[in-house]
């Protein structure tokens, strides 16, 4: 069940031990994924593969405010949180309130950290900690032509606004 996948921080910290006991391989990544899209979906997909289980960090919807503005995030982060824990590829999610997953990182300690081929590998926030412990940080190839930010700009101004 959907909201089965759905765990507070410090619940997932516990689940997330007793995991890595059972020799399971967990990896991490995170985002606002305000509107998911396709490139969303082959993201995670693609992320999956790379572990036995995968843990998906929502920004908050103040987070989300921080970073994107105002008048984001478009869907609340319950809401956010529903629809990627629907996804096969999701086993669970969560969120922070800080701009960046770090602290959540340092709590979890995943075994792999996964970003989008859009980030430097060296740039990768978290890079530092699970490293630290022995953890890797792996980038998947960006799937062009997806963006959540410029679908909404194409909205407001009018899908084929010339």
């Amino acid at each position: 069940m959907i909201k089965d996948k759905i765990k507070p921080p410090q619940e997932l910290k516990r689940i997330v031990r007793r995991l890595k006991m059972q020799r399971k391989r967990v990896a991490f990544t995170n985002g606002c994924f305000d509107i998911l899209h396709r490139g969303h979906v082959r993201y995670l997909e693609k992320a999956k593969l790379a572990a036995d289980i995968l843990i998906v960090g929502l920004n908050s919807d103040q987070s989300v405010r921080r970073i994107k503005g105002r008048n984001r995030p478009i869907n609340s982060l319950r809401e956010r949180m529903e629809i990627v824990a629907s996804l096969e590829s999701t086993d669970f999610i969560t969120y922070f309130n800080e701009n960046t997953p770090k602290r959540l990182i340092k709590e979890l300690r995943p075994n792999l950290l996964i970003k989008g081929g859009d980030w430097k590998k060296k740039d990768i926030v978290g890079r530092d900690i699970i490293e630290s412990y022995g953890g890797k940080a792996k980038t998947i190839a960006y799937i062009k032509g997806y963006s959540t930010s410029a679908a909404i700009e194409r909205v407001c101004k009018g899908v084929h606004a010339k």
